[in-house]
Protein backbone atom coordinates (compact mmCIF):
# COMPACT_ATOMS: atom_id res chain seq x y z
CA UNK A 1 0.00 0.00 0.00
CA UNK A 2 1.51 3.43 -1.05
CA UNK A 3 1.18 6.03 1.28
CA UNK A 4 1.23 10.19 0.94
CA UNK A 5 4.01 12.00 1.97
CA UNK A 6 3.38 13.20 4.81
CA UNK A 7 1.47 10.17 5.91
CA UNK A 8 4.98 8.35 5.24
CA UNK A 9 6.50 11.40 7.30
CA UNK A 10 4.10 10.68 10.42
CA UNK A 11 5.53 7.18 10.80
CA UNK A 12 9.43 8.74 10.25
CA UNK A 13 8.24 11.12 13.10
CA UNK A 14 6.59 8.55 15.10
CA UNK A 15 10.24 6.53 15.39
CA UNK A 16 12.98 9.38 16.39
CA UNK A 17 13.60 10.68 12.38
CA UNK A 18 13.81 14.44 11.87
CA UNK A 19 10.95 15.63 9.17
CA UNK A 20 10.57 19.28 8.68
CA UNK A 21 7.30 20.69 10.60
CA UNK A 22 4.17 20.50 8.21
CA UNK A 23 0.47 20.59 7.83
CA UNK A 24 -2.09 18.82 5.29
CA UNK A 25 -4.56 21.66 3.56
CA UNK A 26 -7.05 20.87 0.68
CA UNK A 27 -8.23 24.76 0.58
CA UNK A 28 -5.81 27.46 -0.16
CA UNK A 29 -7.25 29.19 3.45
CA UNK A 30 -6.20 25.87 4.88
CA UNK A 31 -2.78 26.73 3.93
CA UNK A 32 -2.19 30.06 5.13
CA UNK A 33 -3.21 29.00 8.80
CA UNK A 34 -0.89 25.67 8.34
CA UNK A 35 1.69 28.37 7.42
CA UNK A 36 1.31 30.55 10.18
CA UNK A 37 1.38 27.46 12.47
CA UNK A 38 4.48 26.75 11.19
CA UNK A 39 5.62 30.02 11.78
CA UNK A 40 4.63 29.94 15.17
CA UNK A 41 6.36 27.18 15.83
CA UNK A 42 9.60 27.86 13.86
CA UNK A 43 9.92 31.04 13.43
CA UNK A 44 10.63 30.42 9.31
CA UNK A 45 9.50 32.89 6.89
CA UNK A 46 9.70 30.43 3.89
CA UNK A 47 7.19 27.61 3.45
CA UNK A 48 7.60 24.92 0.98
CA UNK A 49 3.75 23.79 -0.68
CA UNK A 50 3.55 20.73 -2.17
CA UNK A 51 1.17 18.50 -3.67
CA UNK A 52 0.24 15.07 -2.28
CA UNK A 53 -0.12 12.28 -4.76
CA UNK A 54 1.85 8.89 -5.51
CA UNK A 55 3.80 9.71 -7.74
CA UNK A 56 7.33 11.01 -7.67
CA UNK A 57 9.07 14.19 -9.87
CA UNK A 58 6.31 16.86 -8.72
CA UNK A 59 8.80 19.29 -8.83
CA UNK A 60 9.64 19.23 -12.57
CA UNK A 61 5.52 19.04 -12.98
CA UNK A 62 4.76 21.96 -10.86
CA UNK A 63 3.48 20.36 -8.13
CA UNK A 64 6.25 21.55 -5.56
CA UNK A 65 6.80 25.46 -4.80
CA UNK A 66 8.46 27.56 -2.08
CA UNK A 67 6.54 30.61 -0.67
CA UNK A 68 8.38 33.24 0.85
CA UNK A 69 5.06 34.93 1.94
CA UNK A 70 2.05 34.63 3.08
CA UNK A 71 0.26 35.42 -0.46
CA UNK A 72 2.21 33.18 -1.93
CA UNK A 73 1.15 30.29 -0.06
CA UNK A 74 -2.07 31.30 -0.97
CA UNK A 75 -1.62 31.54 -4.37
CA UNK A 76 0.80 28.41 -5.10
CA UNK A 77 -2.28 26.65 -3.15
CA UNK A 78 -4.83 27.43 -5.65
CA UNK A 79 -2.83 26.91 -8.27
CA UNK A 80 -2.04 23.17 -6.87
CA UNK A 81 -4.71 22.36 -5.32
CA UNK A 82 -7.02 20.59 -8.23
CA UNK A 83 -4.17 20.27 -10.72
CA UNK A 84 -3.80 17.73 -12.74
CA UNK A 85 -0.69 16.69 -12.15
CA UNK A 86 1.79 15.22 -14.78
CA UNK A 87 5.01 13.54 -13.96
CA UNK A 88 6.91 11.11 -15.47
CA UNK A 89 5.58 8.42 -13.12
CA UNK A 90 1.78 9.05 -13.43
CA UNK A 91 1.19 8.88 -17.50
CA UNK A 92 0.35 11.25 -19.85
CA UNK A 93 -3.38 11.66 -17.92
CA UNK A 94 -1.45 12.83 -14.78
CA UNK A 95 -2.92 12.63 -11.34
CA UNK A 96 -5.37 14.93 -9.62
CA UNK A 97 -4.40 17.02 -6.50
CA UNK A 98 -6.64 16.72 -3.44
CA UNK A 99 -4.67 18.26 -1.18
CA UNK A 100 -1.22 19.86 -0.20
CA UNK A 101 1.57 19.78 2.51
CA UNK A 102 2.57 23.13 3.35
CA UNK A 103 6.00 22.31 5.05
CA UNK A 104 8.54 24.68 7.12
CA UNK A 105 11.36 25.88 4.65
CA UNK A 106 14.51 24.08 5.60
CA UNK A 107 16.78 25.45 2.83
CA UNK A 108 18.49 28.93 5.06
CA UNK A 109 21.64 30.49 5.12
CA UNK A 110 24.39 29.38 7.77
CA UNK A 111 28.06 28.55 8.41
CA UNK A 112 28.17 25.19 6.11
CA UNK A 113 27.28 24.38 2.95
CA UNK A 114 23.51 22.86 2.33
CA UNK A 115 23.92 19.05 0.87
CA UNK A 116 21.11 16.19 -0.70
CA UNK A 117 21.67 13.01 -0.47
CA UNK A 118 19.34 9.63 -1.39
CA UNK A 119 18.55 6.98 0.77
CA UNK A 120 15.88 3.90 0.81
CA UNK A 121 15.45 1.01 2.98
CA UNK A 122 14.18 -2.55 1.22
CA UNK A 123 14.71 -6.09 0.88
CA UNK A 124 17.15 -7.59 -1.38
CA UNK A 125 15.26 -10.83 -2.65
CA UNK A 126 18.27 -12.39 -4.09
CA UNK A 127 20.25 -12.47 0.11
CA UNK A 128 16.48 -12.27 1.62
CA UNK A 129 18.27 -9.27 3.86
CA UNK A 130 17.31 -5.47 4.15
CA UNK A 131 19.85 -3.23 2.80
CA UNK A 132 20.27 0.69 2.72
CA UNK A 133 20.63 1.98 -0.07
CA UNK A 134 22.06 5.33 -0.25
CA UNK A 135 24.13 7.85 -2.36
CA UNK A 136 25.75 11.76 -2.62
CA UNK A 137 23.58 12.62 -5.58
CA UNK A 138 20.32 13.29 -3.71
CA UNK A 139 17.29 15.14 -5.12
CA UNK A 140 17.65 13.45 -8.70
CA UNK A 141 16.09 10.27 -10.27
CA UNK A 142 18.26 7.34 -8.76
CA UNK A 143 17.47 5.27 -12.16
CA UNK A 144 19.80 8.04 -13.48
CA UNK A 145 22.31 8.13 -11.13
CA UNK A 146 22.64 4.21 -11.56
CA UNK A 147 22.80 4.02 -15.38
CA UNK A 148 25.21 7.20 -15.05
CA UNK A 149 27.24 6.92 -11.88
CA UNK A 150 26.68 3.62 -10.50
CA UNK A 151 29.99 3.97 -8.83
CA UNK A 152 27.86 6.88 -6.58
CA UNK A 153 25.53 4.09 -5.11
CA UNK A 154 26.42 2.71 -2.14
CA UNK A 155 24.46 -0.29 0.01
CA UNK A 156 24.64 -1.61 3.09
CA UNK A 157 23.49 -4.88 3.97
CA UNK A 158 21.49 -5.69 7.02
CA UNK A 159 21.70 -9.17 9.12
CA UNK A 160 18.33 -9.48 10.28
CA UNK A 161 18.85 -11.59 13.24
CA UNK A 162 20.56 -8.38 14.92
CA UNK A 163 19.44 -5.33 12.69
CA UNK A 164 21.49 -2.58 11.67
CA UNK A 165 24.37 -1.57 13.94
CA UNK A 166 25.91 1.53 14.69
CA UNK A 167 29.10 0.85 13.16
CA UNK A 168 27.16 0.69 10.33
CA UNK A 169 25.31 3.85 10.41
CA UNK A 170 28.87 5.81 10.81
CA UNK A 171 30.06 4.24 7.64
CA UNK A 172 27.15 5.24 5.68
CA UNK A 173 27.97 8.76 7.23
CA UNK A 174 31.70 8.48 6.15
CA UNK A 175 30.51 7.50 2.41
CA UNK A 176 28.65 10.18 2.02
CA UNK A 177 31.18 12.69 2.98
CA UNK A 178 30.26 13.62 6.87
CA UNK A 179 32.22 15.25 9.64
CA UNK A 180 31.44 16.73 12.92
CA UNK A 181 27.49 17.32 13.65
CA UNK A 182 26.76 16.38 10.58
CA UNK A 183 28.67 12.43 11.08
CA UNK A 184 26.79 12.34 14.49
CA UNK A 185 23.54 13.51 13.49
CA UNK A 186 23.42 11.40 10.00
CA UNK A 187 24.28 8.05 12.37
CA UNK A 188 21.07 8.96 14.73
CA UNK A 189 18.97 9.17 11.22
CA UNK A 190 20.07 6.39 9.42
CA UNK A 191 19.37 4.42 13.11
CA UNK A 192 15.76 6.10 13.34
CA UNK A 193 15.37 5.30 9.39
CA UNK A 194 15.50 1.67 9.44
CA UNK A 195 13.72 1.25 12.93
CA UNK A 196 10.89 3.04 11.33
CA UNK A 197 11.19 0.77 8.14
CA UNK A 198 11.63 -2.31 10.01
CA UNK A 199 8.69 -1.68 12.76
CA UNK A 200 6.16 -0.29 10.51
CA UNK A 201 6.40 -3.73 7.92
CA UNK A 202 7.02 -1.66 5.08
CA UNK A 203 8.59 -2.72 2.20
CA UNK A 204 10.23 0.23 1.22
CA UNK A 205 11.52 3.52 2.77
CA UNK A 206 13.00 6.06 0.18
CA UNK A 207 13.90 9.30 1.24
CA UNK A 208 14.66 11.70 -1.61
CA UNK A 209 16.39 13.84 -0.75
CA UNK A 210 17.72 13.06 2.69
CA UNK A 211 18.67 16.95 3.18
CA UNK A 212 21.87 18.51 5.50
CA UNK A 213 21.14 22.16 6.08
CA UNK A 214 23.53 24.81 6.30
CA UNK A 215 23.68 24.17 10.49
CA UNK A 216 24.48 20.44 10.00
CA UNK A 217 20.99 19.46 10.98
CA UNK A 218 19.34 16.13 9.09
CA UNK A 219 15.91 16.27 7.29
CA UNK A 220 13.76 13.94 5.76
CA UNK A 221 12.71 16.80 3.22
CA UNK A 222 10.69 14.25 1.31
CA UNK A 223 9.14 10.37 1.70
CA UNK A 224 8.07 7.65 -0.35
CA UNK A 225 6.68 4.44 1.28
CA UNK A 226 5.49 1.65 0.20
CA UNK A 227 3.59 -0.85 3.37
CA UNK A 228 3.38 -4.89 3.22
CA UNK A 229 -0.24 -5.21 2.43
CA UNK A 230 -0.11 -8.86 4.17
CA UNK A 231 1.07 -6.97 7.38
CA UNK A 232 -1.39 -4.22 7.95
CA UNK A 233 -3.43 -6.56 10.08
CA UNK A 234 -0.89 -5.41 12.89
CA UNK A 235 -1.36 -1.65 11.91
CA UNK A 236 -5.13 -1.01 11.80
CA UNK A 237 -3.99 3.09 12.07
CA UNK A 238 -1.78 2.48 8.67
CA UNK A 239 -4.11 0.53 7.30
CA UNK A 240 -7.03 3.30 8.21
CA UNK A 241 -4.15 5.81 6.07
CA UNK A 242 -5.10 4.06 2.36
CA UNK A 243 -6.53 7.05 0.04
CA UNK A 244 -8.58 4.86 -2.80
CA UNK A 245 -9.09 7.97 -5.11
CA UNK A 246 -4.95 7.17 -6.18
CA UNK A 247 -5.33 3.96 -6.75
CA UNK A 248 -6.91 2.46 -10.10
CA UNK A 249 -10.77 2.12 -9.86
CA UNK A 250 -10.55 -1.22 -11.42
CA UNK A 251 -8.34 -2.65 -8.91
CA UNK A 252 -10.45 -1.20 -5.90
CA UNK A 253 -13.59 -2.93 -7.27
CA UNK A 254 -11.29 -6.63 -7.80
CA UNK A 255 -10.11 -6.07 -3.94
CA UNK A 256 -13.70 -5.89 -2.71
CA UNK A 257 -14.18 -9.74 -4.39
CA UNK A 258 -10.82 -11.21 -2.94
CA UNK A 259 -8.95 -10.55 -6.96
CA UNK A 260 -5.51 -9.71 -7.48
CA UNK A 261 -6.01 -7.65 -10.89
CA UNK A 262 -3.57 -5.57 -11.86
CA UNK A 263 -4.47 -3.66 -15.51
CA UNK A 264 -2.37 -3.97 -18.29
CA UNK A 265 -2.65 -2.26 -21.80
CA UNK A 266 -3.58 -5.34 -24.32
CA UNK A 267 -6.07 -6.55 -26.39
CA UNK A 268 -7.15 -9.83 -24.34
CA UNK A 269 -8.36 -10.18 -20.76
CA UNK A 270 -7.39 -13.10 -18.62
CA UNK A 271 -8.84 -14.63 -16.11
CA UNK A 272 -7.05 -17.77 -13.56
CA UNK A 273 -6.55 -19.20 -10.52
CA UNK A 274 -2.86 -18.69 -9.44
CA UNK A 275 -0.11 -16.73 -10.46
CA UNK A 276 2.09 -19.02 -12.10
CA UNK A 277 -0.92 -19.92 -14.11
CA UNK A 278 -1.49 -16.71 -14.88
CA UNK A 279 1.87 -15.98 -16.06
CA UNK A 280 1.88 -19.03 -18.37
CA UNK A 281 -1.88 -17.43 -19.91
CA UNK A 282 -0.35 -14.58 -20.77
CA UNK A 283 2.54 -15.97 -22.48
CA UNK A 284 -0.13 -18.38 -24.40
CA UNK A 285 -1.71 -14.80 -25.10
CA UNK A 286 1.27 -13.26 -26.35
CA UNK A 287 2.61 -15.85 -28.33
CA UNK A 288 -0.90 -16.23 -30.20
CA UNK A 289 -0.84 -12.34 -31.65
CA UNK A 290 -2.88 -10.88 -29.27
CA UNK A 291 -1.67 -8.64 -25.51
CA UNK A 292 -2.70 -9.21 -22.47
CA UNK A 293 -5.02 -6.47 -21.09
CA UNK A 294 -4.57 -7.32 -17.41
CA UNK A 295 -3.06 -9.86 -14.93
CA UNK A 296 -6.49 -11.07 -12.90
CA UNK A 297 -6.08 -14.27 -9.81
CA UNK A 298 -9.39 -15.57 -8.42
CA UNK A 299 -7.30 -17.77 -6.31
CA UNK A 300 -8.22 -20.97 -5.62
CA UNK A 301 -11.80 -21.05 -5.69
CA UNK A 302 -13.65 -19.84 -8.98
CA UNK A 303 -17.27 -19.36 -8.33
CA UNK A 304 -20.04 -17.49 -10.29
CA UNK A 305 -19.75 -14.66 -8.19
CA UNK A 306 -16.29 -14.24 -8.48
CA UNK A 307 -16.51 -14.97 -12.35
CA UNK A 308 -19.19 -12.59 -12.35
CA UNK A 309 -16.99 -9.89 -10.81
CA UNK A 310 -13.93 -10.61 -12.94
CA UNK A 311 -16.08 -10.82 -16.08
CA UNK A 312 -17.30 -7.04 -15.23
CA UNK A 313 -13.83 -5.72 -14.59
CA UNK A 314 -12.35 -7.29 -17.59
CA UNK A 315 -15.45 -6.25 -19.86
CA UNK A 316 -15.67 -2.34 -18.54
CA UNK A 317 -11.89 -1.77 -20.59
CA UNK A 318 -12.78 -0.76 -24.14
CA UNK A 319 -10.00 -2.10 -25.80
CA UNK A 320 -10.47 -5.76 -24.51
CA UNK A 321 -11.28 -8.08 -27.81
CA UNK A 322 -11.55 -11.70 -26.27
CA UNK A 323 -11.40 -13.18 -22.51
CA UNK A 324 -9.70 -16.10 -21.81
CA UNK A 325 -10.54 -17.80 -18.43
CA UNK A 326 -7.53 -20.48 -17.85
CA UNK A 327 -8.69 -22.45 -14.78
CA UNK A 328 -6.74 -25.33 -13.11
CA UNK A 329 -9.28 -28.00 -11.64
CA UNK A 330 -7.18 -29.13 -8.09
CA UNK A 331 -8.67 -27.37 -4.81
CA UNK A 332 -12.44 -26.78 -7.38
CA UNK A 333 -13.27 -28.93 -9.79
CA UNK A 334 -13.51 -28.29 -13.35
CA UNK A 335 -17.64 -29.10 -13.69
CA UNK A 336 -18.33 -27.02 -11.00
CA UNK A 337 -16.11 -23.59 -12.40
CA UNK A 338 -18.04 -24.20 -15.83
CA UNK A 339 -21.53 -23.93 -14.15
CA UNK A 340 -19.89 -21.27 -12.27
CA UNK A 341 -18.78 -19.33 -15.49
CA UNK A 342 -22.26 -20.44 -17.31
CA UNK A 343 -23.98 -19.08 -14.55
CA UNK A 344 -22.32 -15.86 -14.22
CA UNK A 345 -21.82 -15.52 -18.38
CA UNK A 346 -26.14 -14.87 -17.99
CA UNK A 347 -25.73 -12.86 -14.83
CA UNK A 348 -23.50 -10.23 -16.86
CA UNK A 349 -25.67 -10.77 -19.95
CA UNK A 350 -24.86 -9.15 -23.30
CA UNK A 351 -21.34 -10.20 -23.55
CA UNK A 352 -20.32 -8.84 -26.95
CA UNK A 353 -16.42 -9.79 -27.19
CA UNK A 354 -15.66 -13.90 -27.80
CA UNK A 355 -14.66 -15.78 -24.55
CA UNK A 356 -12.59 -18.70 -24.39
CA UNK A 357 -13.09 -21.10 -21.42
CA UNK A 358 -9.46 -23.51 -21.00
CA UNK A 359 -10.58 -26.14 -17.87
CA UNK A 360 -7.80 -28.68 -16.94
CA UNK A 361 -7.25 -31.04 -13.90
CA UNK A 362 -10.50 -33.05 -11.79
CA UNK A 363 -13.49 -33.56 -13.98
CA UNK A 364 -11.80 -31.21 -17.02
CA UNK A 365 -14.24 -33.10 -19.70
CA UNK A 366 -17.55 -32.91 -17.60
CA UNK A 367 -16.39 -29.13 -17.52
CA UNK A 368 -15.87 -28.93 -21.22
CA UNK A 369 -19.79 -30.66 -21.70
CA UNK A 370 -21.54 -27.95 -19.97
CA UNK A 371 -19.96 -25.20 -21.78
CA UNK A 372 -20.54 -26.70 -25.76
CA UNK A 373 -24.09 -27.08 -24.30
CA UNK A 374 -24.50 -24.33 -22.56
CA UNK A 375 -26.05 -22.43 -25.53
CA UNK A 376 -23.93 -19.15 -25.12
CA UNK A 377 -20.97 -18.49 -27.11
CA UNK A 378 -18.16 -19.36 -25.26
CA UNK A 379 -15.55 -21.70 -26.97
CA UNK A 380 -13.95 -24.32 -24.74
CA UNK A 381 -10.77 -25.87 -24.91
CA UNK A 382 -9.12 -28.40 -22.53
CA UNK A 383 -4.94 -27.84 -23.71
CA UNK A 384 -2.68 -25.13 -23.48
CA UNK A 385 -2.43 -25.77 -27.52
CA UNK A 386 -5.95 -25.52 -28.25
CA UNK A 387 -6.41 -22.50 -26.29
CA UNK A 388 -3.77 -20.87 -28.09
CA UNK A 389 -5.00 -21.34 -31.47
CA UNK A 390 -8.84 -19.99 -29.80
CA UNK A 391 -6.97 -16.94 -29.02
CA UNK A 392 -5.34 -16.61 -32.51
CA UNK A 393 -8.50 -17.28 -34.41
CA UNK A 394 -10.30 -14.63 -32.31
CA UNK A 395 -7.65 -11.40 -32.76
CA UNK A 396 -7.02 -12.31 -35.95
Amino acid sequence: MNLHEYQGKHILKSFGVAVPVGFVAKTPDEAVEAAKKIKEETGTDVWAVKAQIHAGGRGKGGGVKIAKNLDEVKSYADQIIGMQLVTHQTGPEGKKVNQILVEQGIYYPGPSEIKEFYMSVLLNRQTGRNIVMYSTEGGMEIEKVAAETPHLIFKEEVDPKVGIQPFQARKIAFNLGLSGKAFKEMTKFVMALYKAYDHSDSSMFEINPVFKTSDDLIYAADSKVKLDDNALFRHKDYAEMRDITEEDPLEVEAGKYDLNFVKLDGNVGCMVNGAGLAMATMDIIKLSGGNPANFLDVGGGANAETVEAGLRIILSEPNVKAILINIFGGIVRCDRVANGVVEAYKKVGNISVPVIVRLQGTNAEEGKEIIDNSGLKVHSAITLQEAANLVKEVVG
